[in-house]
């Protein structure tokens, strides 16, 4: 991710159970708070980090895990859905590995997902 130039994006389409599998993924004095479904992936807050696991190729079984320390991010922004024809909201992170854009599709709340950042970096 650090080597990227481009700017990552993902879009959340609802919140979902946290998957048990994660567990494997969390060191000591770390746990899931939550997680997001993405089309094919999925996102996990933990008390430290967001973990994105990305889908990769046609089947999907090759999977590339980012890990995004709360203490990297240096700024966020909310944009809420603007009616009609705009149906997702927007949060963007500035961080030291670079920018992150998340969409999040209509039926996830964009208040909570705002919580979710504060609370984790502030």
């Amino acid at each position: 991710m650090a080597g990227t130039h481009s700017i990552l994006e993902w879009t959340l389409v609802s919140e979902c159970p946290i998957p048990q599998d994660v567990n494997a993924l969390l060191v000591a004095g770390e746990s899931a708070v939550a997680a997001y479904k993405t089309f094919r992936d999925m996102a996990i807050f933990t008390n430290k980090r967001l973990i994105v696991r990305d889908a990769q190729g046609l089947t999907g079984k090759k999977i590339e895990i980012y890990s995004l320390p709360y203490s990297s991010i240096n700024m966020w922004s909310t944009e809420n859905a603007g009616g009609f024809l705009d149906t997702t909201a927007e949060v963007e992170l500035w961080t030291r590995a670079g920018h992150i854009k998340v969409k999040l599709a209509k039926g996830v709340d964009i208040r909570r997902f705002d919580m979710l950042i504060a609370n984790a970096i502030l």
